[in-house]
C-alpha cells in the first residue's frame, strides 16, 4: 500500500520549482500541503489531514537537488563567450516538396554573403529560417510560393559558448530557462548544437537577457 510520505516524494520530485523552492526555504509548507492534498487523496483513495502532509514533506530526505545545482553552479562560471546578434527575422514555412530546394538556392546565395547570420530548424512537417533582416527580400523572392505558417521580425539572437563536457551535466537548460522566465522575459526560439546555446528574444529584451545570462555565468 502506498503511504503518504511516497506520494508526497513523488510529487514534489516531479517539480523541480517546488523542490528547489523548499530546498532554498522560500516556500510555505502549509500552503504548499493545501494544495496538492486533493492529488494525494486521488492517489491513495481515501481523505488525508494536512497535518500529515506537512510532515510528510518536512520529513524529506535531502534530494540531489544541492548535488546537482552545485555542479551546474560550476558548469555556469566555465560558460564560453556569449554572443550577440540583432536585425533578425523569423520565417517558418509548411514542409513541401519543393523546400528543400528553395533552401539549397538560399544557402548558395548565403555562400557569396558571408557576414548574413542564417540557420535552419526542421521539425516533422515545418521548417524554420532565423536569418539577418537586411537579406528579407533575397528569403521572400525564393520562398515566394511556399506557405508561411509565421514570420516575425525584430530579433536577436545571444549565443553561449558551451563547455564540451555539457552533454554530461543535467539540468544546464533548466537553469538558465528558470530564470529567463523568473524574469519575464519571452523565448521566440532555441537552437543548439554539441556545444553552442542559442536563444532568440524580442529586441526589446536582448539587454536584459544578456544581462542576465552574464550575472549567470559569474555566480551572482
Amino acid at each position: 500500500m502506498i503511504t503518504i510520505a511516497q506520494v508526497v516524494n513523488r510529487i514534489i520530485k516531479k517539480s523541480p520549482f517546488i523542490e528547489e523552492g523548499l530546498h532554498d526555504g522560500i516556500l510555505n509548507v502549509s500552503a504548499l500541503a493545501r494544495k496538492i492534498k486533493p492529488e494525494i487523496e486521488s492517489i491513495i483513495k481515501k481523505k488525508v489531514q494536512s497535518g500529515a502532509i506537512v510532515m510528510a514533506i518536512n520529513r524529506l530526505s535531502p534530494s540531489d537537488y544541492k548535488r546537482v545545482n552545485s555542479g551546474i553552479s560550476d558548469f555556469l562560471r566555465s560558460l564560453g563567450d556569449v554572443v550577440v546578434r540583432s536585425g533578425l527575422s523569423d520565417y517558418t514555412f509548411s514542409y513541401s516538396d519543393k523546400l528543400t530546394i528553395k533552401q539549397t538556392q538560399l544557402l548558395q546565395l548565403l555562400d557569396q554573403n558571408k557576414e548574413i547570420f542564417c540557420t535552419f530548424s526542421q521539425g516533422v512537417a515545418e521548417r524554420t529560417i532565423i536569418i539577418s533582416t537586411s537579406f528579407k527580400k533575397e528569403v521572400e523572392r525564393i520562398f515566394k510560393e511556399e506557405h508561411i505558417i509565421s514570420f516575425r521580425e525584430n530579433l536577436s539572437s545571444i549565443t553561449i559558448r558551451l563547455p564540451k563536457n555539457n552533454v554530461e551535466i543535467p539540468g544546464i537548460y533548466y537553469i538558465i530557462l528558470k530564470h529567463l522566465a523568473w524574469d519575464g522575459i519571452n523565448i521566440v526560439e532555441m537552437i543548439s548544437t554539441t556545444n553552442e546555446f542559442t536563444i532568440v528574444v524580442n529586441d526589446k529584451d536582448v539587454d536584459q537577457t544578456f544581462s542576465l545570462l552574464m550575472r549567470l555565468k559569474k555566480g551572482s
